[in-house]
């Protein structure tokens, strides 16, 4: 599903987003340490919208109706709506808007900010308004604030790139020039995660034992820094080894879960390189990077017949270096 797409007619308009995945600063990230983000195009979201007359009107998988009576879930992407259509000074009126997403919600996926990023560039299209990228961050980050309370903004700007992007708050944003082809495999635990409470759950920690905690998020960002030289070396063994000292870390911040740490340590004993939780945790999902593209395949079908809820092999390809 390309990020580019965007169509539009006269009554009709489409906008598209892919995924994106944390490979590795997770938690850290929101305190000012970097993190490291890649485009997941393997699951993806389809705003369109539709001419209709009177209130404007949802439909999605989770709900059906007028934007003012959208359950508590969607209150991020109806401020998204209303704040893109202020934005454009349009009204408030006269149009269905109707949502597919392949990305399953709770998994430290991007579902919010890719249903913001595909309405944004719908609702843009559909008023045959052209937004700078900026503008889109900014009226996505909409959403995403209200789903996370204090997002670090790097699941927006991983969803409107095509390389791996290099995030710390405050600091320009780079992209990632990879030196080889990197195979992973993601596997959904089946439970939904709450970033929101997680986020909020270290926050607490740092703030009853600062140094202990403070100390556990430098580590993080330490392994961060190796895990884009790494990338940027062909070194997918030691790659491996820091997503698994990674999680020591997240398990240690009380993030991580039986459930997840059960699918990490069977993929690392099925002979991945290295695999952590990928997102908020208590939930959602894992990412292993496999040796190569046919042990991704295997592992991935090993990780099914286990009974992860949902699986996914997938590379990061070393010639889509190049941002949407």
């Amino acid at each position: 599903m390309s990020a580019e797409k965007v169509t539009t007619t006269e009554q009709t308009a489409i906008g598209v987003a892919h995924s994106k995945l944390i490979l590795i600063g997770e938690h850290a990230v929101v305190h000012g340490q970097p993190a490291i983000a890649i485009p997941f195009p393997l699951v993806g979201v389809e705003s369109v919208v539709e001419h209709v007359l009177g209130s404007i009107q949802i439909d999605s998988t989770f709900y059906h109706g007028p934007l003012d009576l959208a359950p508590e879930s969607l209150q991020g992407i109806a401020n998204c709506i209303r704040g893109t259509l202020e934005y454009l000074e349009q009204p408030y009126g006269d149009l269905m808007i109707r949502i597919k997403s392949s990305i399953p919600p709770g998994k430290g996926l991007g579902s919010s900010a890719s249903v913001a990023i595909s309405l944004v560039r719908s609702l843009f299209a559909y008023f045959g308004e052209e937004y700078t990228e900026q503008e889109l961050l900014d009226l996505a980050n909409i959403a995403e604030t209200y789903a996370h309370g204090a997002p670090s903004g790097i699941d927006t700007l991983t969803i409107t790139s095509g390389s791996p992007v290099w995030y710390e708050k405050q600091h320009l944003i780079d992209f990632i020039n990879l030196s080889d082809d990197f195979h992973f495999v993601v596997a959904d635990s089946g439970r939904i995660g709450d970033t929101r409470l997680a986020v909020e759950s270290v926050a607490e920690l740092l703030k009853t034992a600062p140094k202990r905690i403070q100390k556990k998020l430098d580590r993080i960002g330490d392994l961060t820094h190796q895990a884009k030289h790494a990338l940027e070396k062909r070194g997918k063994h030691i790659l491996g080894h820091l997503l698994n000292e990674a999680q020591k870390e997240l398990e240690s911040l009380g993030v991580s879960d039986t459930g997840l740490n059960k699918l990490i340590q069977f993929a690392r004993k099925e002979g991945a390189l290295g695999a952590k939780l990928t997102g908020g945790g208590n939930g959602g999902c894992i990412i292993a990077l496999a040796q190569n593209e046919v042990h991704s395949r295997q592992l991935a079908e090993k990780l099914r017949k286990l009974g992860a809820h949902a699986v996914w092999p997938f590379t990061l390809k070393q010639e889509n270096n190049r941002n949407y």
